[in-house]
């Protein structure tokens, strides 16, 4: 087992990058030139954080092959990455955050059900992957969030016990599959209110990454 004092186990859309608006604005024009529908509350209930073998035939309101999961998500995510490709950006204060964990040792790991180009084009675009040991994406487990699969790998390739993990999350479904887990939840409020993500019970919830230390995630394992 590892001896680091935790892992920290990051989402990616919603968390590393403030992308909700970008996400939700590409799938309404991906609805639209499907002849599709899609509200904010749909987006949020059904679509936000959840495996694109669930979302799509959801939105396309048919049961898809999977190869048209993949060119169909292709297409969808295409639109995002033209959307938000000018102002891509850290979320504020991720880049001071992630260098003082790794300062105190702290093993990262992402855990994101977003398709393999979206990632490079994340991580690679703020410049921020050598931060992390581990990436699990969706082709890596067998149940998307709010199963808790996702977040049981990436603690797992890390070395440490769920007990010992932190999940960052935005997403109704991903701060599930970390409760699920046995993993301590922070919350971050950039895809939902604070009001809304207090229904889920995660064990804290922040704006973004100014809001919390090293210092206040050892508190939250100790309580």
């Amino acid at each position: 087992m590892n001896n680091a004092p935790f892992a920290a186990l990051f989402d990616m859309d919603g968390v590393l990058v403030d992308n909700h608006r970008f996400h939700a604005d590409s799938w309404q024009q991906f609805a639209t030139r499907h002849n599709r529908t899609i509200t904010l509350e749909q987006y949020a209930q059904f679509i936000n954080g959840r495996v694109a073998a669930d979302s799509m035939p959801y939105v396309m309101q048919r049961t898809l092959l999977s190869d048209e999961v993949y060119s169909l998500t292709e297409e969808k995510e295409a639109i995002y990455r033209e959307l938000y490709a000018p102002t891509l950006a850290p979320t504020p204060g991720l880049l001071p955050f992630l260098n003082k964990l790794k300062a105190h040792n702290v093993p990262m790991a992402v855990g994101t059900s977003a398709p393999v180009s979206n990632i490079a084009f994340t991580l690679d675009g703020t410049g921020i992957r050598p931060f992390f040991s581990a990436i699990v994406d969706a082709s890596m487990i067998q149940r998307g969030k709010p199963d808790p699969e996702i977040y049981l790998t990436a603690g797992q390739r890390l070395g440490l016990p769920p007990n010992r993990c932190v999940v960052f999350e935005d997403a109704f479904s991903g701060i599930e599959a970390g409760l699920r887990a046995g993993m301590t939840v922070v919350a971050l409020a950039t895809t939902h209110t604070r009001a809304e993500l207090a229904h889920t019970n995660p064990h804290l919830i922040i704006d973004d990454f100014t809001q919390i230390t090293y210092e206040t995630l050892i508190e939250l394992l100790n309580d």
